[in-house]
């Protein structure tokens, strides 16, 4: 069997956002960058299918050189094999070519992917390699069993669960509790140093949409203290200030 996980270069979530160019560009420095969140639940769990089943694992992204570091770290998690298509990620649907053409290469049957990247929280990407490929593309999953050529899944849906069967191929869109993240020990490090590493070129799609700008969201206003037995300061407040009643 041949799992291909799918994941993004991001900044941490504690990082601190600023953007340059007249808000047209992302400023990098001094950014810590990430594994997509979801991304490592779907590569957790793709660890563990490729002990259970014997499996081959390849780790995937579409980004720049700055981006080696993160696949890396997939590669000292436990992937066999990783590719970089060197590109810069225009858009969701850029990127969701560069993946179904990477994944129609090399005959995968399982492609994971986190439920959505945590910089555009698109969540676009596992529908629209669904669609290029012809196959089922199920999301967001939280739990995901293969028997088989069958795969079992659960997931959320408004008012419950939702628990769904499928043939492989298949893509799904993974989230917590699919498995637990994994840290890379130092043997993985090690070893990561010598796995197979390919950049590939990207396909020649274009994407269909461009950044016109970005936009910081207001700061957060102070904290205004009311007096417990001020109600009517309280409701003037919520009324006029907070434009809530």
């Amino acid at each position: 069997m041949k799992i291909l996980v799918c994941i993004t270069h991001v900044p941490d979530t504690t990082s601190k956002i600023q953007f340059t160019e007249n808000n047209t560009q992302f400023d990098k420095n001094g950014v810590q960058f990430i594994i997509g969140p979801y991304d490592d639940y779907a590569l957790a769990r793709a660890v563990e299918l490729k002990e259970q089943l014997g499996a081959s694992l390849t780790v995937m992204n579409v980004g720049e050189s700055d981006s080696d570091p993160t696949l890396r770290k997939a590669l000292a998690i436990g992937a066999d094999d990783a590719i970089r298509v060197n590109a810069f990620p225009k858009d969701s649907l850029f990127v969701a070519n560069q993946i179904a053409h990477i994944a129609k290469s090399n005959g995968y049957e399982l492609i994971l992917m986190g439920r959505e990247s945590i910089d555009f929280n698109g969540g676009m990407v596992h529908g629209m390699v669904g669609e290029l490929l012809g196959m089922p593309s199920i999301s967001p999953v939280m739990k995901l069993e293969v028997e088989g050529d069958t795969v079992k899944m659960s997931r959320e849906i408004e008012g419950g669960k939702e628990y769904v069967e499928a043939k492989l191929p298949l893509i799904a869109g993974c989230q917590e509790p699919i498995a637990e993240w994994k840290i890379p020990n130092m043997r993985g490090i090690m070893s990561a140093r010598t796995k197979p590493f390919s950049v590939v070129e990207p396909v020649v799609e274009e994407g269909n949409s461009r950044v016109i700008s970005y936009e910081l969201p207001p700061a957060k206003a102070g904290v205004k203290l009311v007096d417990k037995d001020n109600v009517e300061e309280l409701v003037r407040l919520l009324k006029n200030e907070a434009k809530v009643l």
